[in-house]
This record gives structure tokens, sequence and C-alpha cells, in this order.
């Protein structure tokens, strides 16, 4: 007769990624969001200027250059407490992103999904804002399945990968996948004693796509690949690992 299976042996799997929201966020964040279950959004934590948090680059004839939120954040503000202090960017953004990708072959697939995003809605808090344009893209247009969360309602103690730990405890984490830049703090033997695995991020080999003003540029918002190449956009986030891996 089998033996009784342990709890730890009938543990879900459960794969969780905690990362501070951003704007328009490059194709390599999206990589995540589809390699977890659950992603938490990580921005009741200090707020960094001149940083991802409220800009991001686009391509123009000029090379990339930023298209960035004028907010009143400094290191006195967590992320979420960040709030815009021009009430005309969102109208100019969304000029700007029609000047230089009105001619791309899927502008206006996403259109009438991304402009209601800068016209006919007021945002006031960049968080807020942030966060509800990453699910849009990621739900709405590359149909990822990915639940997401805030990490407010953990309500996580601690500083640095202590309070990493706690949240993802809290999330009943089993595996943890985090970006290359956190590995100057994070240990993971520490989370393998809370039985968390630690997966570390690999943005290498994204397969180049046809892009506006070469030379190509992988480090820009998710809209120059989304306004590029539309519904095949998810092979060149994830999917071409997989063609990688059958041609081996």
């Amino acid at each position: 007769m089998n033996e009784p299976s342990s709890p730890a042996a009938c543990k879900e799997t459960r794969t969780v990624a905690i990362v501070q929201s951003n704007y328009i966020p490059w194709k390599g964040y999206f990589d995540i969001i589809h390699d977890v279950d659950l992603f938490v959004f990580y921005d009741d934590v200090q707020y960094t200027r001149r940083d991802w948090r409220n800009r991001n680059r686009i391509k123009t004839p000029r090379g990339a250059e930023w298209l960035s939120i004028p907010t009143d954040g400094d290191r006195g503000h967590l992320i979420c407490e960040v709030q815009m202090v021009d009430p005309h960017w969102q109208e100019n953004h969304w000029k700007t992103l029609r000047q230089f990708y009105a001619k791309a072959p899927f502008f206006e697939r996403y259109r009438d999904v991304l402009e209601p995003m800068y016209i006919g809605t007021r945002w006031t808090h960049l968080s807020a804002f942030n966060q509800k344009f990453t699910q849009l893209i990621a739900h709405y247009i590359l149909g990822m399945r990915t639940e997401f969360t805030d990490s407010r309602q953990y309500q996580a103690t601690g500083t640095k990968q202590d309070r990493i730990v706690d949240l993802l405890v809290k999330a009943g984490a089993t595996r943890y996948v985090s970006g290359p830049s956190a590995r100057d703090y994070l240990d993971g033997a520490q989370l393998a004693a809370r039985g968390i695995e630690l997966v570390w991020k690999d943005y290498s080999g994204y397969p180049e796509y046809p892009q506006f003003h070469p030379p190509f540029e992988h480090g820009v918002t998710i809209l120059d690949l989304l306004f590029h190449c539309g519904p095949d956009a998810p092979r060149h986030i994830w999917g071409w690992r997989n063609r990688a891996a059958d041609s081996a």
C-alpha cells in the first residue's frame, strides 16, 4: 500500500515575480509576467527618479528617445504615492506615439485599445496608471492569464531581502523569478530555507524584428514591438525559445 504523501509533496507549485511598476515597459518585463502565475507590483517602496517608473524609450529618426511623465516624485515618496503634475502629458504622449508609429503596420489594430488610456481618462497617480496599462497589454493584447496583485495588500515587513521573502511567503510562492539586477542582494539559500526556489531571468537572445529607424534597439517600450509585429509579438518575447528548443 502506498504511503500517504507528505504536506511538502502536496504543496502546489506557485511561481511569483515581484517588480516595481514601469511606464509602458519593455518586452523583457512582459517576458517575466509570462513566466509566472502571480505578478506582484512592488509599489510600496521608495520612488527613484530618472528611472523606468515614469519613463521609457521610443524609436525616432534621431534614435531611441525618452518619453517621460512629469511627476512630483522624489526620494521622500513611495512609488504608490507619486502623482502626475502636468494635466497635458497624456495628450502629448499619445500625440508623440501617433507621430512616430502611425505608419507602423499594426498601429491602427491597437489604437482603439490604447488610445483611451491617454485620451478621455484623467489619471492622477503614476502607480495606478502603470499597473492598469501593464495589465491591459498583458491580458487583452498578449493574451496572458497571469494574476496581478499589489504588494500593499500583503503588508510585508523587513527591509531588502527580508521583505521580499516575507512577501513571497505571504503570497504562497514556491518559485521566485527575479531579474538579474537583484543578484547583489538576493541569497538563494535564504529563499530555499523557506521552500522557495530562486530562478534568475535571462534577457539574452531576443530576436530582432522589422523596426523603424535602424540600427535595431531592444531597449524600447513594448509598444514598438506591438505596432510593428501585431499578433506575432509573443513569438518575439517568449515563443522564440520554444522554436530554438525544437531545433536543438
